[in-house]
C-alpha cells in the first residue's frame, strides 16, 4: 500500500496499544514504525530488475520484522523514559506496527516476500488496489480525531475496525467475481488456464480479470453489479520473444519467478523488453524492463537492466471506470490501449 496508508495504520495501532500511556506521541511513534519496512526503496541493488524484485523482501519478512520487534522491545525496556511501560506492551506495539505493513502489502498485486529468506514465490492476494481511499479514510479520520480530542477516546479502535471490515469486504468481493468468471472460462474451454483477478484503481467494485492462454492474453472488466453470464473478453496477442534467453539469463529467471505467467517479452529496435502484465492495464503497464540487446551476430547479450518508459494511463477514463460499475458497455480493457495487439475475436464493445 502507499506510504500514507501504512503510516495511518501504524499510527492507529500505536494509539490503540500505547495511547493511554504515551498519549498523542503513540500515534506519531506508530506511524514512524509502520513506514520502516519501505526504507528498502532507497537501496540500489545495481539494476532495475534487481531493485524491482528485491523490493518487499528482506525488510518485509515477517521473520526479520519479528526479530526487529524483539530488539526494539529490549531497547525500550532499558530506556529510562520507557521503562514504566511493560515489555509485553512494547512487544505488541513494535510487532503489530511492523508486521502489519507487509501483511497489508500482501493484499495488493505487487508481491511481498513474507517468508524471506525462504525462497517461496511472493505473496499477492490481490484484493485491494495499492491506493484505496475507502480503506485509508476511516483510519486517517480516526487519527485526526484522536490528535485533536485526545487519545483516550475510541476513535482509533473504530477506525481500525472499519478499515479491517472493508478489507474483509474486498476478499468477499473477489470471491463473488471468481464465481462469475469460473463458468465463463469453463464454457470457453479455459478452465485450466492461469487466471488473475484484481481490483481496478481506487475501488473494489470493478475488477480486472486476466487469463493467459499461451500466446493470447484475455482481459475482462467485471462489476459486482453485472448480470450473470454477461462476461466478455478482449483478446490480445502475447508475444514471448527470446524464450531460451529468458530461461538462461539471470534477469529473465528473476522476472519469471516474480511475475510469470503474467508477463510478455518483445523485441524493439534490437532490445529485448520484458513487461509485467500484472500492474496497470493493457497498454498502460507500470513496469517494463530492457534486459538484453542483439550483438553484431544477431545473438542476445544481457545488459544491465533498465526501466522502460511506458504510456501513462488516460485519466479521462476514470469517469468511464466509475460508470462501468453499473453500465457493462461503459468501458473495455482495449480502451486503455494495446490496440495494436488486439485480436479479431475481441468480445467487449464499449462506448468510451
Amino acid at each position: 500500500m502507499d506510504s500514507l496508508t501504512q503510516a495511518c495504520l501504524g499510527g492507529a495501532l500505536g494509539g490503540a496499544i500505547l495511547g493511554r500511556r504515551l498519549g498523542r506521541k503513540s500515534i506519531l511513534l506508530g506511524a514512524v514504525a509502520a513506514t520502516l519496512p519501505d526504507l528498502d526503496s532507497f537501496i540500489d541493488h545495481g539494476s532495475a530488475v534487481a531493485d524491482y524484485t528485491y523490493h518487499r523482501s528482506v525488510t518485509h519478512s515477517i521473520f526479520i520484522l519479528s526479530l526487529l520487534a524483539g530488539v526494539l522491545t529490549l531497547v525500550c525496556t532499558r530506556l529510562p523514559a520507557a521503562k514504566q511501560i511493560p515489555a509485553r506492551q512494547w512487544l505488541w506495539f513494535w510487532w503489530l506496527c511492523l508486521v502489519t505493513h507487509p501483511l497489508l502489502d500482501a493484499f495488493t498485486t505487487y508481491g511481498t516476500q513474507l517468508l524471506w529468506p525462504i525462497a517461496s514465490p511472493p505473496v499477492a492476494w490481490k484484493t485491494i488496489f495499492i491506493i484505496d481511499p475507502l480503506y485509508t479514510l476511516p483510519i486517517l479520520l480516526a487519527i485526526i480525531v484522536a490528535l485533536i480530542r485526545g487519545i483516550h477516546g475510541r476513535a482509533v479502535v473504530i477506525g481500525l475496525a472499519m478499515s479491517t471490515a472493508y478489507l474483509g469486504f474486498s476478499i468477499a468481493a473477489k470471491s463473488m467475481v471468481l464465481a462469475q468468471v469460473s463458468p465463463a472460462l469453463i464454457q470457453r474451454g479455459l478452465a485450466d488456464r492461469p487466471v488473475m483477478v484484481q481490483p481496478t484503481p481506487f475501488n473494489t467494485l470493478v475488477w480486472r480479470v486476466t487469463v493467459i492462454d499461451d500466446d493470447r492474453q484475455l482481459e475482462a472488466l467485471v462489476s459486482l453489479f453485472d448480470a450473470p453470464h454477461t462476461l466478455t473478453f478482449d483478446s490480445f496477442r502475447r508475444p514471448m520473444a527470446a524464450r531460451d534467453f529468458l530461461t538462461d539469463s539471470w534477469a529473465g529467471q528473476r522476472l519469471g519467478w516474480f511475475a510469470a505467467p503474467y508477463w510478455r517479452s518483445e523485441e524493439r529496435d534490437g532490445t529485448l523488453i520484458v513487461t509485467d502484465l500484472r500492474m496497470g492495464q493493457p497498454g498502460t503497464y507500470s513496469f517494463a524492463f530492457d534486459i538484453a540487446e542483439r550483438d553484431d551476430n544477431g545473438s542476445w547479450q544481457p545488459v544491465t537492466s533498465r526501466s522502460v518508459d511506458m504510456p501513462r494511463p488516460d485519466t479521462g477514463l476514470l469517469s468511464a471506470l466509475l460508470k462501468r460499475i453499473t453500465h457493462p458497455d461503459a468501458l473495455c480493457p482495449s480502451d486503455f490501449g494495446d490496440r495494436d495487439l488486439l485480436l479479431p475475436d475481441a468480445e467487449c464493445r464499449s462506448k468510451a
